[in-house]
This record gives structure tokens, C-alpha cells and sequence, in this order.
């Protein structure tokens, strides 16, 4: 009877697994795989944007063609998506391993008003060192977001303070520039890291 209870127990945990698997194919390769809302990202070489880095130097998407890559948006008064995100954007580079250096990723903000350069260095000095701030004028940030078919919106507070409303998916990119997927925000990490290397393995013409 033991026997015959260990068996059943066994075969449901071997089909729980099988279900996972499938799943996260599913949800990564397969017919589930998600798409942004509206439309899908311009290709990074159809954008147009001027910004600057953490460390002071002028940006624009031709620096990400070439790598993959992978783009977010967020602002440094964030109260939890953002840091949250990007503690998930570091622990997704850790199990990546060494070939995370193939990649190129970014955090645009959405509140440059705030966001200064020296504001930007300290924010992403707390997470992946891979980890890169972008800010810059209301006007290029506005069309870095056009790009992307993201949205942001200012949201003012009832203390005379405001907040920021963003998309807070993460874009990934191939090396081509052109758009491969997103990873909606809390996605599990067995789903969210083959995103990463799929982005990273998609030759020109969609091959793999």
C-alpha cells in the first residue's frame, strides 16, 4: 500500500513538472507568449532620441544595435516597481552568468524633472553593475517612450508632490535592434530568463 502511495505520488509530481515545462514554453517560444499593448516597439534603428548616461555621455538607440538588449522604464522616487524590477533585472543577469556581458541594458527615466545625471548614477550603482541610467530632456524622453509604444503619465499627490505612472514591462531586444519580447513585471524567473537568452540567440530574419 506504501508502494503503491509513494508511485502515485511520484507520477503527480513528474506531471507537475511537465505541466511547468510546458508552460513556461508556452508563455516563452509558444502561442502564449506575450505581446506589449497596442503596438509593438520600432525596430532601435527607426528610433530617433537624445539622451545621456549615468556617467555623463550623450546616448541614443544606434548604441544598443549590435547587442542585444533590454530597456526599461522607471524614475529613482519609484516606491516599488522600479526597485523592484530592477532587483529582478540583476538577479535574471545573475543566472545568466558571464554571457550577461553580451548584452546591453537600460533604465530611461520617465522623470527627468527629478532624475538628474549624479541622481541617476547613485539609483543604479545599487543593483547589476551591467545596469545603465538614461535621462535627459522631457522631449527626447517623450520620444524614447514614443518608440517603444510605452505610456507615462504625471500623477500629482494630495501632498503637493507628484508620482509617475509607466509601462513596467521590460523590452528585449535582438542584436539587430529589432523588438523580440517583453517581461511583464513580477514574471517568475524560469520564464523571464529564457526570454533573456532567446533575445540573445535570434539571428537576422527571426532564425534561431
Amino acid at each position: 500500500m506504501r508502494r503503491r502511495s509513494a508511485l502515485g505520488f511520484g507520477a503527480a509530481a513528474f506531471g507537475a513538472i511537465g505541466l511547468t515545462l510546458f508552460l513556461g514554453w508556452w508563455r516563452v517560444d509558444g502561442p502564449g507568449a506575450p505581446e506589449p499593448m497596442g503596438q509593438r516597439p520600432l525596430p532601435l534603428t527607426a528610433m530617433d532620441f537624445r539622451l545621456t548616461d549615468h556617467q555623463g555621455q550623450p546616448v541614443g538607440p544606434e548604441m544598443l544595435v549590435g547587442r542585444p538588449s533590454m530597456v526599461f522604464f522607471g524614475f529613482t522616487y519609484c516606491p516599488d516597481v522600479c526597485p523592484t524590477t530592477l532587483s529582478d533585472i540583476s538577479s535574471w543577469l545573475d543566472m545568466v552568468g558571464e554571457d550577461a556581458e553580451r548584452l546591453d541594458i537600460i533604465f530611461i527615466t520617465v522623470d527627468p524633472e527629478r532624475d538628474t545625471v549624479d541622481a541617476m548614477a547613485e539609483y543604479v550603482g545599487y543593483f547589476h553593475p551591467a545596469i545603465r541610467g538614461w535621462t535627459g530632456p522631457e522631449a527626447q524622453i517623450k520620444r524614447a517612450i514614443e518608440g517603444f509604444r510605452a505610456t507615462y503619465e504625471k500623477v500629482a499627490g494630495e501632498d503637493g508632490g507628484y508620482t509617475m505612472n509607466h509601462t513596467a514591462s521590460v523590452f528585449l531586444f535582438d542584436a539587430e535592434g529589432r523588438f523580440v519580447s517583453t517581461i511583464d513585471y513580477h514574471e517568475p524567473r524560469e520564464f523571464a530568463v529564457p526570454k533573456i537568452r532567446r533575445a540573445m540567440k535570434e539571428k537576422p530574419g527571426g532564425a534561431t
